[in-house]
């Protein structure tokens, strides 16, 4: 196979940052418990000359490096955290963790940056100021907000920042670019339906939440065929059910956990809107009553990539690799990911890298999910072409 296109320096220590990678992926941390993590970036920053600063967020860690007198600053930004998964790869490298996985790549993504972060140290090619945020808790915990509280903008303002995931199923190392709004925002709602138990042989005294439950299950659905615009994008997925724990009990509540998302600011608020009415109506119509909360800790917006960065770091791409080296025609995804939150308050652009799409790979999330090695150079080496143009 034809090595993927990546910088004579970087490839110089490929091996290297293939071990580190697979380091993390051995010993993987959840969401603020990246300390292990956290120890090995700010020792190789500050091995490389780095200003370390530590805490940012709970266990987030920044670097900065100023070089020459140019004003500009840049920002490049990697997750650390893993998911509350058992690993099922077989891997020599598997995790030792047991039920603690890297099923998202962030250990590819910490590592690349790591990479790109000594190359730009060791060879000294831009003029400004480069700062790498390393962030906890992206695992839908909010670890960009909490780094935001910290201060990250006010002790480290970027003129823009770009954040780079791997993509399974897109061809390994091909980089992918959509400006305006990228991925949905994600709302996780509790709808909770107190009604009155009763014995499973007499139904007829008691008010089954299960009943009125599944009703609201059924009703859900229509909500984005019947009240969403074709053309938006919109999903409501039921994704727990919780009621009873005997077959002759009616239970006296249940309790439906929701997964909403869109990607329009509007269709938001239409969603959260048509679930409360439509829970309360179906609840009510069996005797029984809905109650639907909104987890704030776990609401994030569309992240929105800005235009101008995100030709900028296109364009970048294109000089580099060509048409051939960008996927084309990219789409919005119904995922999510907090880094929405910076782009709130700093110009930038959040893009993808190929993870492969030949057989047996498996998307992210997924006990089975490894990050490709075969792209970390390539990675690596776009942060230093973007970091070297940007502060050129």
């Amino acid at each position: 196979m034809t090595p993927l296109p990546a910088l004579p320096g970087i490839r110089a220590f490929e091996e290297e940052m293939i071990a580190l990678r697979r380091h993390i992926h051995a010993h993987p941390e959840l969401s603020f418990e990246e300390f292990a993590t956290a120890d090995l970036v700010a020792s190789r920053l500050e091995q490389w000359g780095y200003e370390v600063t530590r805490g940012l967020g709970g266990t987030g860690v920044v670097g900065r490096l100023r070089l020459g007198r140019g004003n500009r600053t840049i920002g490049l930004r990697a997750d650390m955290d893993a998911l509350p998964i058992i690993e099922q790869t077989g891997l020599p490298y598997t995790s030792r963790h047991e039920g603690v996985m890297h099923a998202c790549g962030h250990d590819g993504h910490t590592a690349m940056l790591l990479a790109a972060a000594r190359y730009l140290a060791e060879h000294r090619g831009f003029n400004g100021s480069l700062v790498v945020i390393f962030q906890p808790a992206e695992e839908g915990d909010g670890g960009a907000q909490r780094m935001l509280d910290d201060g990250l903008f006010e002790q480290f303002p970027c003129d823009a920042i770009f954040a780079m995931h791997n993509m399974p199923g897109m061809p390994v190392g091909q980089l992918g670019f959509l400006a305006g709004p990228f991925m949905a925002s994600t709302d996780t709602v509790t709808i909770r339906i107190d009604a009155v138990g009763g014995h499973g042989a007499m139904p007829h005294k008691a008010v089954d939440p299960v009943l009125a439950g599944s009703a609201i299950v059924m009703a859900l659905q229509s909500i984005v065929s019947r009240n969403v615009d074709p053309l938006d994008t919109a999903v409501v997925t039921v994704g727990a059910f919780h009621a009873g724990i005997a077959a002759n009990v009616i239970p006296d509540h249940a309790e439906l956990q929701l997964s909403v998302r869109a990607l329009k600011a509007p269709v938001r608020e239409q969603l959260i809107a048509r679930i409360t009415a439509l829970a309360q109506a179906q609840a009510t119509s069996f005797g029984a009553r809905a109650r639907v909360t909104v987890d704030e800790a776990q609401r994030f917006p569309a992240l929105f990539n800005h235009p101008q960065s995100t030709e900028f770091a296109r364009q970048v791409a294109l000089d580099w690799l060509g048409e051939e080296g960008l996927v084309q025609d990219m789409k919005p995804l119904t995922g999510s990911e907090d880094f929405a939150v910076m782009l709130e308050q700093c110009p930038g652009c959040y893009l993808l890298i190929g993870n492969g799409d030949g057989e047996g790979g498996c998307m992210v999330h997924n006990p089975g999910y490894d990050f490709n090695d075969d792209c970390l150079a390539t990675g690596a080496s776009y942060w230093v072409r973007l970091v070297e143009t940007f502060l050129a």
